[in-house]
């Protein structure tokens, strides 16, 4: 049994331009989905698995002071709302930090993708096996375990790079890194290697890499020797190939949940429709009287 990894790294670095006009002032992961910020999915999903450390890696210092003041106690706050008996109010704010999570800051100070964001992180992570999460990707699994959960499940038992992945049209792969020398067994699937955002004719399988990311220590030492990529970015994508060329074993875990991109504005309202319908069944009637006047 592999020892389950105690830090995430969460890249929230970018100008988050899918998300705009909001998105010039307010950082994407504070968007809501029913009354709770985005962010906080993440966070959550992190404690549920396990982990203990949050390592925010940030792009400038108005970024860097949304993140550390969300997630610092409030006591003035939390007295005022017990001062006025606002139980409910007060307990959700006391539910934004979870218990025992440590939170640390790194800046990526240059654009220069989602492999470099995680390789500014290095010093904090230090010796330790990581996860990653990518902010604007939510999953509901309202039944069940939770993403990151699933991902560090299958990571303690069999080791190696362990990520979440979906199974999509050929068409749409050359959006994704995707999975070369796939092979499935129930809903792992073991890989060779992967191809990030391959040309149409050259997709390997249908299989697409989506995150989240468990990720053992050893990638941070290939992580700088990783060139450019077709998009001009350093990718983690291909630091993971690089480590399977070398012997790693890559699984692609078929996770339970729907997943919303909710850096795009469509899917943000997509979810608010979800949570919000099965979170409060008073409005069902309301939601289906609207659609009943659209009709």
């Amino acid at each position: 049994m592999q020892k389950r990894p105690e830090v995430c790294v969460l890249p929230v670095a970018g100008l988050s331009t899918r998300n705009l006009p909001t998105t010039k002032v307010l950082h994407k992961g504070f968007m809501t989905l029913d009354n709770i910020p985005v962010i906080q999915y993440a966070v959550d999903s992190c404690a549920e698995a396990g982990i203990k450390e949050i390592v925010f890696v940030y792009s400038d210092e108005a970024c860097k002071h949304m993140f550390a003041k969300y997630y610092t106690p409030w006591p003035e706050l939390e007295n005022k709302l017990a001062e006025q008996n606002k139980t409910e109010l007060l307990n959700a704010v006391r539910r934004i930090i979870p218990h025992g999570m440590k939170f640390s800051f790194a800046c990526q100070s240059e654009p220069k993708g989602n492999g470099h964001a995680i390789l500014m992180a290095k010093d904090i992570i230090g010796d330790r096996d990581f996860a990653v999460m990518w902010v604007d990707d939510v999953y509901l699994n309202q039944n069940g375990k939770g993403i990151l959960a699933q991902l560090c499940d299958v990571y303690a038992q069999k080791g190696g790079i362990v990520e979440n992945i979906m199974e999509c049209k050929r068409e749409d792969m050359v959006r994704y890194g995707a999975l070369v020398g796939a092979v499935r067994e129930g809903n792992i699937v073991k890989a060779a290697g992967l191809v990030e955002k391959p040309k149409l004719e050259e997709v390997p399988s249908n299989y697409a890499s989506m995150g989240p990311y468990v990720i053992p220590n050893a990638v941070l030492s290939l992580l700088p020797e990783v060139t450019k990529g077709t998009n001009g970015e350093i990718n983690l994508t291909d630091a993971l190939n690089m480590a399977a060329m070398r012997g790693m074993p890559i699984y692609g875990v078929l996770c339970e949940g729907e997943r919303f991109d909710c850096g795009t504005n469509a899917d943000l309202q997509k979810a608010n429709i979800r949570l919000s319908l099965y979170n409060h069944p008073e409005l069902r009637q309301y939601a289906k009287k609207i659609l009943d006047m659209l009709d």
